[in-house]
């Protein structure tokens, strides 16, 4: 049985999306979500949905005892759904290609340090680009630099806004961020 760890830092739609994914599957289970802010919505999602969570902060995160811990937990991948924070190295040695992202935008445009949530969307825009989308990637020690595993676009117009694009993101990463972590963890890409 693989077992996921989610990373999140806000919200969590995107955490409850893969916890309901994942929730009869014969392979694959989340059975820890992690939150480096104590108010995030997130948590409140995991206890809905009974899975186990806790609060961490920038010490222990940077902590070669973060990775120790996952890993005597049987935590064999990490998701980073939402997760702002740049993974230390002690955590990519501890899960050598184990660890995926999802970046709101088609890397590598509109990526990097800062380019997270409505400043992605913003910064679309401004772009005046014809296509935005997602990237799902694999976790470095670079902001966005990790391997591409996936990428979906969606169509914008003149008439987008930063709201509208994050709508059609949004969208994107519902549908294929699970079955990509799926088809990731299961060597089919």
């Amino acid at each position: 049985m693989y077992k996921l760890a989610i990373l999140a830092s806000g919200s969590g739609s995107n955490a409850e999306n893969i916890i309901r994914y994942f929730q009869h599957h014969e392979e694959i289970k989340v059975t820890l979500v992690l939150a480096n802010k104590p108010d995030a919505y997130v948590l409140q999602r995991a206890k809905d949905l009974q899975v186990p969570f806790r609060i961490f902060d920038k010490a222990l995160f940077t902590s070669p005892d973060f990775s120790a811990q996952l890993l005597s937990e049987g935590i064999t991948h990490l998701v980073f759904a939402g997760f702002l924070w740049l993974a230390p190295s002690h955590l990519i040695g501890a899960f050598p290609n184990r660890i995926v992202n999802i970046h709101p935008a088609l890397l590598p445009k509109f990526g990097g340090k800062g380019m997270y949530g409505q400043a992605v969307h913003q910064a679309v825009v401004d772009a005046k680009e014809a296509t935005s989308g997602i990237t799902i990637h694999l976790v470095n020690e670079k902001y966005d630099k990790g391997k591409p595993l996936f990428q979906a676009s969606c169509a914008l117009d003149a008439h987008d806004t930063a709201d509208t694009v994050a709508q059609k993101v949004h969208q994107l990463e519902y549908e294929h961020f699970p079955r990509v972590i799926e088809n990731w963890i299961c060597n089919k890409i």
